[in-house]
Order: C-alpha cells, then structure tokens, then sequence
C-alpha cells in the first residue's frame, strides 16, 4: 500500500511539469504581448523603447527553453511574478481569494452528498415508488438548467420577492446559501441518479442472495455492504467536482459578486492580466490531480484490492 501511494505521488512530478509546459507554451503562442499588456493595464503608453525595456526585464528576449526553465524555478519557489493590473504578487492575490472559493466549494460538494446519497439510494430501494419518481423529476431540472440561470431565479425569488436572503457578497452563514443551492442542484442531480444506478446494479449480485438466504438482516445487507460497495462511483465523481468547484466557480461567483479566485480570474481576463492567467492554469491543475490522488487514496482505503491489482499488472 505504501508503494502504491509513493508511486502515485512521483507520478504528479512529470503531469505538473507538463502542464507547466502546456501554459508556457500557450502564453507564448497568444497574440498579446506581454510587455505591452503590462503598460496597458498601468495605463502608460507603450513606445518601443518601453516594450524593449519591459521585454527584457520579463526575460522575454531571452531563448524559448531558457524561459521555460527560469518559469519552472519560479513556480517551485510559488512566485507567479506580480499582476499587471495591482502591480501585487499574483501569489499573495490568490491565497487571499482562495478560502471563499474554498468555503463555497465544500459547502456545495457537503449539501450535495446530505441530499444526494440518501435520496439515490432509498430511489433505488423503492423503485417506481414516489420518492423515485421525485428524484428522477429533481434530476432531469437539476440537469437541464443553467446554473446562471438558476442563480438568478432564486436571487429573485428568496431576495428579491421574499427578502429573505442577501443579494451578493460574502459575509454570514446567510451570503452562502443561495450560491451553494446553485452549485449543488447539478451535483444532486448527477449523484442521485448514479447512486441509484449503482445500488440496483449490486441488488443483482449474487452476495445479496447469500446474505439473505444466510439470513443477515435486510438493513445489514443494504447498508453494511451494498451501499458500501455501490458509493464507491459517487466518491470517484464527488472527488473530479471538488477539483472542477475550486476552479469552475466562475459564474456563480460572478452572479453573487463572491470574492473568490474565480472572479479573480474573470478580472484578469478582461484585463489581459498573464501573470494571473498563468496562475489560475497551472493552479487548476495542480488542484484536478490532488483531487484525483486523494480520491484513489480514499477507494484504496475502502477496496484494499486495488492496489493488489496494481502488484498483479505488473
């Protein structure tokens, strides 16, 4: 088990290096010129003198490979140069705007794992049943609708009509309601229907026949192993949204003028802000193959054979 981890973990070293050299590589191949960002966004007129000067201090006059290792050296010192727009470290900017990203993320992922794991697996214990059908119809809305657009609909609807949650920003427990119930709708769509997939998939399993001809318990059955068994998909989803939550936000962070890194990010966008852009890439990455690591963390703890089949593929 430990050389699984430690192979796990010495595989991110050459994923992160290509992701370094995917942003590198892109940055490089835009049209926008660095240098002349940089005096646009401080609203100085770009001359060729200036360009020239800005050039050089970037280190863009320097060779291509030259760069790309000065830019793998700063980034393993967590130093994203300074934004162009505040002339602050892009580093410091991101640690101060990642716990509302944060915040709103594991809210979002633990309201959808309260609503979702229940209501898929008593859909699949009582099929065709009432709460059956009221998730499969919660599940088709959740799925369809735009999560601006919902954003927008319960802004109206609790803050505008009923007055009884705030519009925008962040601050009490109350600032986090309505953005948590917009990302979470298409989680709690996604999981239901999995989970309910899964248990009735495992229902067919011979173990269940067993253990009820050996005459365990119908709950001990159900939960002690087929809901045991049948989570497992749900965790490998829940752990590919926490990653896309803490980078995909964008929208809903800016309908709720939540100040996270996703608005961060949209800001720089607009204002050709590279060294940002440059951070938000690599830090997504970074942040989808932490997720995925953590998740096969979680999935060897509860199914110790897989790292069995890995010793046996060898």
């Amino acid at each position: 088990m430990v050389s699984y981890i430690g192979k796990r973990i010495l595989a991110i070293i050459p994923i992160v290096l290509f992701a370094i050299l995917i942003t590198f590589v892109l940055i490089h191949i835009s049209p926008v010129d660095p240098a002349e960002a940089y005096l646009s966004a401080a609203h100085i007129h770009p001359t060729e003198e200036l360009l020239a000067e800005k050039r050089h201090e970037f280190g863009l006059d320097q060779p291509l490979i030259v760069q790309y290792f000065q830019t793998v050296m700063k980034i393993c010192r967590l130093d994203f140069g300074r934004s162009y727009l505040t002339n602050e470290p892009v580093w410091g900017e991101v640690t101060a705007r990642m716990p509302a990203t944060i915040q709103l993320a594991v809210s979002s992922i633990l309201f959808a794992m309260i609503v979702s794991i229940p209501l898929g697996f008593l859909s699949a214990v009582y099929k065709n049943s009432l709460i059956d059908n009221f998730s499969r119809l919660l599940s088709f809305f959740g799925a369809s609708i735009p999560q601006f657009w919902l954003g927008y609909l319960l802004i109206f609807f609790f803050s505008v009509k009923l007055d009884w949650l705030p519009v925008e920003g962040r601050g009490s427990w109350e600032h986090l309601v309505l953005p948590t119930m917009t990302l979470s709708l298409a989680l709690i769509a996604i999981y239901t229907r999995l989970l309910r997939a899964s248990v009735l998939e495992q229902l067919q399993e011979s173990y269940v026949l067993y253990a009820r001809t050996r005459g365990i318990k119908e709950k001990v059955i159900m939960v002690k192993h087929v809901l045991k068994i049948a989570i497992s998909p749900v965790i490998t989803g829940l752990g590919m949204n926490f990653g896309k939550l803490l980078t995909g936000t964008i929208i809903v962070e800016q309908v709720f003028s939540w100040p996270g890194f996703g608005r961060y990010f949209v800001e720089a966008i607009f204002n050709r802000d590279i060294p940002v852009i440059q951070c938000y890439v690599l830090l997504a990455a970074c942040l989808f193959i932490v997720c995925n690591l953590i998740v096969d963390l979680v999935q060897l703890y509860m199914d110790p054979r897989i790292s069995l089949k890995g010793r046996t593929d060898q």
